[in-house]
């Protein structure tokens, strides 16, 4: 802080800015800022090495892969390996077929998600909150305990090896709906109450005014609910008799072992081609994740 005499003689005081004082962007944070960056480049290359080396591997012969001492690169760059994948068995069906099964079953929970927990955020009724807290209770039953349960179910409705049965049973958990709920409560009643004098009723409400405010909460509920449905490997092996036609990615992957042995070289190949979707469906909606994990409850607050 720097003194400064006035004509009466007085002293008169003049705060230092920020950048002075190395609080904004000035020269004594340079070096803290160069050090932060580095570490986490480092960092960051720490956790992608696994990745690149299953990207390189899978540009590998088979027998380079099981070298050692193991090696980034082959003796050369086999991008055929990309190309067999989609002539060793049907997985482009498999891709479809993970596709369609992972948007349709994204669209169902956002719907039921969405509205579940705007009927518990804003509306009032009775027993609500013991509702929605046996509602919660079920996030602490394993999946793997409801799979025989399930399953014999899909049998009475006739729903074994087909598209309803690899979507539905898994549509309605109660993640989306606490998640939904989480972020409802946090925009302000005066907007609910505005759209109740203007005569709106509880669903013109809810999709004119709740629901895209919670663009952010939908975005991360798509990306966790898209990921779920695409990594899915238990449940559709379990009810899926027909691979050729109802197989999913994970359970293309697993194909590329058998009796004959594995292709493992294919196998991870497969993995990289894999992992491309949810990747882009991330980068995409980055911002809409940051935000709406911190305003749902979800970021550690």
């Amino acid at each position: 802080m720097s003194l400064k005499t006035t004509a009466a003689g007085r002293v008169k005081t003049k705060p230092a800015t920020l950048s002075k004082v190395g609080l904004l962007g000035g020269q004594p944070t340079r070096g803290k800022d160069f050090i932060a960056h580095v570490i986490v480049w480092l960092a960051a290359v720490f956790f992608a090495s696994p990745l690149i080396y299953a990207f390189f591997s899978s540009l590998k012969a088979k027998d380079e892969i099981y070298a050692v001492p193991p090696t980034l690169f082959g003796d050369r760059i086999r991008w055929e390996n990309y190309v067999e994948v989609f002539t060793y068995g049907p997985f482009l069906r498999y891709i479809g077929n993970s596709f369609l099964i992972a948007i349709l079953g994204t669209i169902v929970v956002l719907v039921v998600s969405s509205t579940a927990g705007y009927a518990f955020a804003r509306l009032r009724w009775r027993g609500r909150e013991a509702a929605f807290v046996a509602f919660l209770a079920t996030m602490m039953i394993p999946a793997e305990v409801l799979v025989i349960p399930m399953f014999i179910l899909m049998q009475k409705f006739g729903w074994v090896n087909t598209y309803q049965a690899l979507i539905l049973p898994f549509a309605f958990g109660a993640f989306g709906t606490f998640l939904m709920r989480q972020f409802m409560r946090g925009i302000p009643y005066e907007l609910e109450e505005a759209a109740r004098v203007d005569g709106a009723g509880p669903f013109r409400t809810f999709a004119q005014i709740i629901l895209p405010l919670t663009k952010s909460a939908i975005a991360v509920l798509a990306v966790f609910t898209f990921m779920s449905f695409w990594n899915s490997y238990l449940w559709p092996l379990i009810v899926t008799v027909d691979y050729s036609k109802l197989g999913t990615l994970p359970v293309g992957l697993a194909s590329f072992s058998s009796q004959k042995g594995t292709r493992t070289e294919l196998q991870i190949a497969a993995s990289m081609i894999s992992m491309i979707p949810t990747t882009v469906l991330v980068v995409l909606l980055q911002k809409h994740l940051i935000k709406g994990i911190s305003m749902s409850g979800m970021g550690g607050r």
